[in-house]
C-alpha cells in the first residue's frame, strides 16, 4: 500500500471535498481517499498509484491537482 498526497485548488464547501473524493475514487488503485478542505489537499491510498491519472481525474471534476 503507498499514499499519495495532492494538493487540490478550488475546493471551497463540503461538496467540494465530495466530489474530489469520488473524482479520486474512481481511480484504478484507490482503495481510500481523505480530503482536507483547510489544508487543501488530498490523501489517496492504495496499490501502484498513478500521479498523472490522480490529476486528471481531478481536473475532469473541474479542479486543480498541484504539489501539496
Amino acid at each position: 500500500m503507498e499514499t499519495l498526497v495532492i494538493g487540490v485548488d478550488g475546493m471551497t464547501c463540503g461538496g467540494c471535498v465530495n466530489s474530489v473524493e469520488r473524482a479520486l475514487q474512481r481511480v484504478p488503485g484507490v482503495s481510500r481517499v481523505r480530503v482536507d478542505l483547510q489544508k487543501r489537499q488530498a490523501e489517496v491510498d492504495g496499490e501502484s498509484l498513478d500521479p498523472t491519472l490522480l490529476r486528471a481525474a481531478l481536473e475532469d471534476a473541474g479542479y486543480e491537482a498541484r504539489e501539496a
